[in-house]
Protein backbone atom coordinates (compact mmCIF):
# COMPACT_ATOMS: atom_id res chain seq x y z
CA UNK A 1 0.00 0.00 0.00
CA UNK A 2 3.12 1.88 0.40
CA UNK A 3 3.52 2.54 4.29
CA UNK A 4 7.03 2.52 5.38
CA UNK A 5 7.25 3.64 8.96
CA UNK A 6 6.75 0.62 11.53
CA UNK A 7 6.31 1.63 15.05
CA UNK A 8 7.34 -1.69 17.55
CA UNK A 9 8.73 -1.48 20.94
CA UNK A 10 10.03 -4.35 23.23
CA UNK A 11 7.41 -4.24 25.74
CA UNK A 12 4.35 -4.83 22.39
CA UNK A 13 6.03 -8.22 22.01
CA UNK A 14 5.96 -7.67 18.21
CA UNK A 15 9.22 -7.17 17.40
CA UNK A 16 10.14 -10.96 15.82
CA UNK A 17 6.40 -10.21 13.43
CA UNK A 18 7.57 -7.30 12.15
CA UNK A 19 11.26 -8.02 11.52
CA UNK A 20 10.03 -11.35 9.49
CA UNK A 21 7.66 -9.52 7.42
CA UNK A 22 9.98 -7.24 6.76
CA UNK A 23 12.74 -9.17 6.07
CA UNK A 24 10.43 -10.99 3.52
CA UNK A 25 9.57 -8.59 1.76
CA UNK A 26 13.43 -7.12 1.59
CA UNK A 27 14.39 -10.38 0.19
CA UNK A 28 11.80 -10.61 -2.14
CA UNK A 29 12.85 -6.82 -3.77
CA UNK A 30 9.28 -5.16 -3.10
CA UNK A 31 11.21 -2.75 -0.72
CA UNK A 32 14.81 -1.89 0.34
CA UNK A 33 16.13 -1.69 4.35
CA UNK A 34 16.75 2.35 2.66
CA UNK A 35 13.12 2.68 1.84
CA UNK A 36 12.13 1.66 5.41
CA UNK A 37 11.58 3.81 8.51
CA UNK A 38 12.02 1.36 11.46
CA UNK A 39 11.01 2.56 14.80
CA UNK A 40 11.47 0.91 19.14
CA UNK A 41 11.65 1.75 22.03
CA UNK A 42 14.01 1.38 25.18
CA UNK A 43 11.19 -0.56 27.69
CA UNK A 44 12.06 0.41 31.67
CA UNK A 45 14.10 -2.42 32.24
CA UNK A 46 16.73 -1.58 30.18
CA UNK A 47 17.13 1.83 31.14
CA UNK A 48 20.67 0.68 32.84
CA UNK A 49 21.71 -0.68 29.93
CA UNK A 50 20.11 0.64 26.63
CA UNK A 51 23.01 -0.63 24.17
CA UNK A 52 22.25 -4.22 25.46
CA UNK A 53 18.55 -3.51 25.30
CA UNK A 54 18.85 -2.16 21.30
CA UNK A 55 21.10 -5.12 20.40
CA UNK A 56 18.35 -6.93 21.58
CA UNK A 57 15.69 -5.05 20.12
CA UNK A 58 17.92 -5.65 16.84
CA UNK A 59 18.41 -9.62 16.98
CA UNK A 60 14.64 -9.73 17.32
CA UNK A 61 13.77 -7.64 14.11
CA UNK A 62 17.02 -9.50 12.48
CA UNK A 63 17.92 -5.83 11.43
CA UNK A 64 21.59 -4.15 11.75
CA UNK A 65 20.15 -0.64 12.76
CA UNK A 66 16.85 1.22 13.69
CA UNK A 67 16.08 4.55 12.47
CA UNK A 68 14.85 5.57 15.32
CA UNK A 69 15.19 4.71 19.36
CA UNK A 70 13.13 5.60 21.84
CA UNK A 71 12.65 6.19 25.56
CA UNK A 72 9.55 4.55 25.41
CA UNK A 73 8.52 5.98 29.34
CA UNK A 74 10.45 8.61 31.80
CA UNK A 75 10.35 5.07 34.12
CA UNK A 76 13.17 2.61 35.08
CA UNK A 77 12.39 -0.96 36.00
CA UNK A 78 13.72 -3.63 38.03
CA UNK A 79 16.05 -5.57 34.97
CA UNK A 80 13.87 -8.38 35.43
CA UNK A 81 10.64 -6.28 34.85
CA UNK A 82 9.08 -7.95 32.28
CA UNK A 83 5.60 -6.88 31.79
CA UNK A 84 3.45 -3.58 30.58
CA UNK A 85 1.88 -2.98 34.05
CA UNK A 86 5.04 -3.46 36.70
CA UNK A 87 4.78 -4.58 40.07
CA UNK A 88 5.42 -2.22 42.82
CA UNK A 89 8.37 -3.75 43.59
CA UNK A 90 9.70 -3.31 40.00
CA UNK A 91 10.10 0.57 40.20
CA UNK A 92 13.82 2.29 40.67
CA UNK A 93 14.89 5.76 40.83
CA UNK A 94 14.58 7.61 37.44
CA UNK A 95 18.32 8.17 36.14
CA UNK A 96 17.57 10.20 33.27
CA UNK A 97 21.10 11.27 32.40
CA UNK A 98 22.68 8.32 32.67
CA UNK A 99 19.87 6.05 30.44
CA UNK A 100 20.28 9.54 28.05
CA UNK A 101 24.12 8.92 27.97
CA UNK A 102 23.37 4.93 27.25
CA UNK A 103 20.69 5.86 24.43
CA UNK A 104 23.54 8.43 22.67
CA UNK A 105 25.99 4.86 22.80
CA UNK A 106 23.40 3.43 20.94
CA UNK A 107 24.12 5.88 18.01
CA UNK A 108 27.76 6.26 18.61
CA UNK A 109 27.94 2.56 18.07
CA UNK A 110 25.51 3.39 14.83
CA UNK A 111 22.66 0.36 16.24
CA UNK A 112 20.47 3.45 15.46
CA UNK A 113 20.51 6.72 13.11
CA UNK A 114 18.37 8.64 15.83
CA UNK A 115 17.17 9.08 19.68
CA UNK A 116 14.14 9.83 21.09
CA UNK A 117 11.55 9.56 23.74
CA UNK A 118 8.30 8.87 24.09
CA UNK A 119 5.81 10.05 26.48
CA UNK A 120 7.96 12.90 27.93
CA UNK A 121 6.29 16.18 29.25
CA UNK A 122 7.53 20.00 28.20
CA UNK A 123 9.40 20.36 31.67
CA UNK A 124 11.03 16.68 31.10
CA UNK A 125 11.85 17.88 27.80
CA UNK A 126 13.83 21.18 29.24
CA UNK A 127 15.39 18.70 31.91
CA UNK A 128 17.03 16.71 29.29
CA UNK A 129 18.01 19.14 27.18
CA UNK A 130 19.76 21.00 30.66
CA UNK A 131 22.65 17.56 29.95
CA UNK A 132 22.08 15.79 26.87
CA UNK A 133 25.29 15.79 24.10
CA UNK A 134 22.28 14.73 21.52
CA UNK A 135 18.95 16.73 21.26
CA UNK A 136 16.34 14.51 21.06
CA UNK A 137 15.26 13.60 17.18
CA UNK A 138 11.56 12.69 18.35
CA UNK A 139 9.22 13.00 21.23
CA UNK A 140 6.19 10.54 20.50
CA UNK A 141 3.38 11.37 22.81
CA UNK A 142 -0.54 11.02 22.81
CA UNK A 143 -1.93 14.05 20.33
CA UNK A 144 -5.44 13.38 18.19
CA UNK A 145 -8.45 16.08 17.89
CA UNK A 146 -9.43 15.50 21.50
CA UNK A 147 -5.87 15.94 22.92
CA UNK A 148 -3.99 18.55 21.12
CA UNK A 149 -1.05 19.13 22.66
CA UNK A 150 -0.34 22.77 21.82
CA UNK A 151 2.00 23.80 24.31
CA UNK A 152 4.07 20.53 23.92
CA UNK A 153 4.75 21.05 20.51
CA UNK A 154 5.30 24.57 21.14
CA UNK A 155 8.27 23.43 23.68
CA UNK A 156 9.17 21.06 21.23
CA UNK A 157 9.27 23.16 17.53
CA UNK A 158 11.42 25.76 19.82
CA UNK A 159 14.22 22.91 20.02
CA UNK A 160 13.72 21.43 16.57
CA UNK A 161 12.04 18.20 18.20
CA UNK A 162 9.65 16.65 15.86
CA UNK A 163 6.36 15.17 17.51
CA UNK A 164 5.08 11.93 16.66
CA UNK A 165 1.71 11.41 17.30
CA UNK A 166 0.40 7.97 18.64
CA UNK A 167 -3.02 6.84 19.19
CA UNK A 168 -4.42 9.93 16.63
CA UNK A 169 -7.43 8.55 16.31
CA UNK A 170 -7.70 8.07 20.21
CA UNK A 171 -6.73 4.24 20.17
CA UNK A 172 -10.15 2.61 19.39
CA UNK A 173 -9.46 -1.14 19.41
CA UNK A 174 -7.42 -1.10 22.09
CA UNK A 175 -8.37 -2.01 25.60
CA UNK A 176 -7.40 1.49 26.99
CA UNK A 177 -8.60 3.15 23.96
CA UNK A 178 -11.83 4.87 23.51
CA UNK A 179 -14.24 6.18 20.37
CA UNK A 180 -14.81 9.17 21.35
CA UNK A 181 -12.35 11.20 18.95
CA UNK A 182 -14.23 9.15 15.46
CA UNK A 183 -17.35 9.45 17.28
CA UNK A 184 -17.59 13.40 18.39
CA UNK A 185 -20.19 15.10 16.50
CA UNK A 186 -17.93 18.09 15.24
CA UNK A 187 -15.76 15.35 13.50
CA UNK A 188 -18.58 13.24 12.32
CA UNK A 189 -19.68 16.63 10.65
CA UNK A 190 -16.62 17.89 8.93
CA UNK A 191 -16.06 14.10 7.61
CA UNK A 192 -19.51 14.86 6.15
CA UNK A 193 -18.72 18.06 4.87
CA UNK A 194 -15.61 16.99 3.32
CA UNK A 195 -16.40 13.52 1.98
CA UNK A 196 -14.39 12.14 4.05
CA UNK A 197 -14.07 9.22 6.93
CA UNK A 198 -13.94 10.40 10.77
CA UNK A 199 -10.48 8.82 10.64
CA UNK A 200 -9.24 10.66 7.85
CA UNK A 201 -10.08 13.89 9.23
CA UNK A 202 -8.22 12.71 12.69
CA UNK A 203 -5.64 12.07 10.61
CA UNK A 204 -5.19 15.37 8.67
CA UNK A 205 -5.50 17.30 11.57
CA UNK A 206 -2.47 15.54 13.23
CA UNK A 207 -0.38 15.87 10.21
CA UNK A 208 -1.04 19.70 9.23
CA UNK A 209 0.34 20.02 12.99
CA UNK A 210 3.49 19.38 11.46
CA UNK A 211 3.28 15.55 13.30
CA UNK A 212 4.05 12.51 11.87
CA UNK A 213 0.85 10.32 13.05
CA UNK A 214 1.04 6.16 14.03
CA UNK A 215 -2.50 4.66 13.02
CA UNK A 216 -2.63 1.06 13.90
CA UNK A 217 -5.24 -1.14 11.92
CA UNK A 218 -5.71 -4.93 10.85
CA UNK A 219 -8.41 -4.08 8.62
CA UNK A 220 -7.01 -3.57 5.11
CA UNK A 221 -9.58 -1.32 3.74
CA UNK A 222 -9.02 0.91 6.94
CA UNK A 223 -5.41 0.89 6.33
CA UNK A 224 -6.03 1.63 2.65
CA UNK A 225 -8.54 4.57 4.02
CA UNK A 226 -6.40 6.05 6.28
CA UNK A 227 -3.90 6.66 3.78
CA UNK A 228 -6.21 8.93 1.53
CA UNK A 229 -5.87 11.53 4.99
CA UNK A 230 -2.24 12.44 2.79
CA UNK A 231 -4.79 14.19 0.14
CA UNK A 232 -7.20 15.50 2.64
CA UNK A 233 -7.87 19.36 3.05
CA UNK A 234 -9.23 20.91 5.85
CA UNK A 235 -10.12 24.79 6.18
CA UNK A 236 -9.45 27.30 8.53
CA UNK A 237 -13.12 26.68 9.82
CA UNK A 238 -12.83 23.30 10.19
CA UNK A 239 -9.61 23.59 12.39
CA UNK A 240 -11.58 26.19 14.90
CA UNK A 241 -14.35 23.86 15.38
CA UNK A 242 -11.48 21.01 16.63
CA UNK A 243 -9.77 23.91 18.72
CA UNK A 244 -13.25 24.33 20.30
CA UNK A 245 -13.81 20.27 21.50
CA UNK A 246 -13.27 19.66 25.18
CA UNK A 247 -9.30 17.85 26.06
CA UNK A 248 -9.55 14.79 27.09
CA UNK A 249 -6.59 12.15 27.49
CA UNK A 250 -6.89 8.62 26.77
CA UNK A 251 -3.59 6.95 27.80
CA UNK A 252 -2.97 8.43 31.87
CA UNK A 253 -0.45 6.25 32.53
CA UNK A 254 -1.85 5.44 36.20
CA UNK A 255 -0.60 1.87 35.83
CA UNK A 256 3.28 3.80 36.33
CA UNK A 257 2.18 5.87 39.74
CA UNK A 258 1.64 4.86 43.25
CA UNK A 259 2.09 5.88 46.76
CA UNK A 260 5.41 3.88 48.01
CA UNK A 261 7.99 2.83 44.60
CA UNK A 262 7.31 5.05 42.02
CA UNK A 263 8.72 7.98 41.08
CA UNK A 264 5.11 9.11 40.35
CA UNK A 265 2.73 9.40 43.06
CA UNK A 266 -0.22 10.45 41.09
CA UNK A 267 -0.67 11.15 37.05
CA UNK A 268 -0.30 14.96 37.88
CA UNK A 269 3.43 14.29 38.79
CA UNK A 270 4.04 11.90 35.74
CA UNK A 271 3.16 14.70 33.17
CA UNK A 272 4.13 17.85 35.36
CA UNK A 273 0.34 19.03 35.50
CA UNK A 274 0.42 19.05 32.18
CA UNK A 275 -2.95 17.10 32.03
Amino acid sequence: MGYRHFDTAKIYGSEPAVGNALKEAISDRRVEREDLFVTSKLWGSDHHDPVSGLKQTLRNLSMEYLDLYLVHWPVTLKPWARFAVPNEDEFEKLDLESTWAGMQKCLELGLCRSIGVSNFSSKKIHTLLDFASVTPAVNQVEMHPMWRQAKLREVCGDHKIHVSAYSPLGGPGNSWGSTAVIDHPTIQSIAKERKATPPQVALRWGLSKGSSVIVKSFNEIRLRENFVALDLKLDDHDFLQIDKLEQWKIMRGDFLCNDTTSPYKSIQDLWDDEI
